[in-house]
């Protein structure tokens, strides 16, 4: 008996360890993101979903601290999975929002991760689980699995360049289930440069991808 409270005395302990050494991840992670107070972004947006035929389109991003977030497109249609772009990076992270959980590591083109998963604390979030895998050397989301209730898992993959030092990627991929995507009542659309229409004849592969390539950020400069 002693034994066996022994092994769950050390189990306990090394729980509340684990959980700890998360939670400090996260901090030093949140405070490299919390140094963008607000950004503008010029970025270009490609949609692949087998059966639309979506034009290329330019986006332009803003961000405000605390949750201001807009998309203003220039042409053509976006189709983002709610809670695809700014929810993971910003909503996600608020501390006091989520129990976080260690899930080990994993590997992502040949870097090993550490992988946290995020359970919101409230009951009627869209976000059901949020799975984090983290560069820690340059404290850097690289992916990040959700679970939403409106638009079944997507998964985003940030790849950073220019602007790697506030934690702001050069290019976002999100993958999502079209069968899970909500589409507009009558969706029927005909736009310059190519066709959307949810009745042109390609099947429906089940899987759809938005890539975002961002062209520049002005990062502080809003008021």
């Amino acid at each position: 008996m002693r034994f066996f409270l022994l092994i769950v005395l050390i189990l306990r302990v090394d729980s509340v360890a684990f959980s700890q050494d998360t939670e400090l991840l996260l901090q030093k992670l949140r405070s490299k993101v919390e140094a963008v107070n607000d950004y503008r972004a010029e970025a270009e947006l490609k949609t692949d979903v087998s059966f639309l035929n979506v034009p290329v389109s330019n986006l332009t991003i803003l961000f405000k601290k605390p949750d201001e977030f807009s998309i203003e497109k220039s042409n053509g249609i976006t189709i983002i999975p709610k809670g695809g772009l700014n929810a993971n990076l910003f909503v996600v992270m608020k501390p006091g929002t989520y129990v976080s959980v260690d899930a080990g590591t994993a590997s992502l083109d040949g870097k090993t991760l550490r992988v946290v998963k995020l359970l919101p604390n409230d009951d009627k979030s869209d976000i059901l689980l949020a799975t984090v895998y983290i560069d820690e050397q340059k404290l850097l989301i690289r992916k990040i699995v959700t679970t939403t209730r409106q638009s079944g898992t997507l998964e985003m993959l940030l790849n950073y360049g220019k602007y790697e030092k506030w934690a702001l990627p050069d290019m976002v991929s999100i993958f999502f289930s079209t069968k899970d995507y909500k589409m507009p009542k009558g969706f029927t659309f005909d736009y310059e440069g190519g066709n959307a229409s949810a009745k042109n004849g390609k099947k429906d592969t089940g899987q759809g991808k938005v890539e975002i390539r961002y062209k520049s950020y002005l990062i502080n400069k809003r008021t």
